[in-house]
């Protein structure tokens, strides 16, 4: 269930970023749901590998080529998913940001004991 919940509301989000942002262009809803599917396998799968790869740099740059990472993915995710269009590297920057940081703030994952749950 936590799972479905993360994914609407990373669709949600996408969704109404595409809106605001004039450089991320989403056609529906149903393309954001699909993006943000799409979105949570290749970090699962990919962003793990990426991050080993670039190690050094990131150590480097402590921490901050992560976000070339995450602009990656979702360019990536711009090649797997019809009427999702990013156009450039820059958009895909700030909307990877943007997103982390609103679905972050709209999803609060609570654990069970916390003071925040209300039973």
């Amino acid at each position: 269930m936590n799972f479905l919940l993360r994914i609407i509301v990373t669709a949600v989000v996408a969704f109404g970023l595409s809106a605001v942002l004039r450089g991320i262009h989403i056609d529906t809803f149903w393309t954001a749901l699909l993006l943000s599917v799409v979105l949570a396998i290749l970090n699962a799968l990919l962003k793990p590998i990426l991050i080993i790869l670039t190690l050094p740099i990131t150590i480097l740059t402590l921490g901050l080529f992560l976000f070339v990472i995450n602009a990656g993915i979702v360019l990536i995710a711009g090649k797997f998913v019809e009427g999702f269009r990013v156009d450039g590297f820059g958009w895909a920057l700030l909307f990877s940001l943007l997103l982390s940081i609103l679905t972050s703030m709209l999803y609060k994952d609570r654990q069970p004991g916390s003071p925040d749950e209300s039973r």
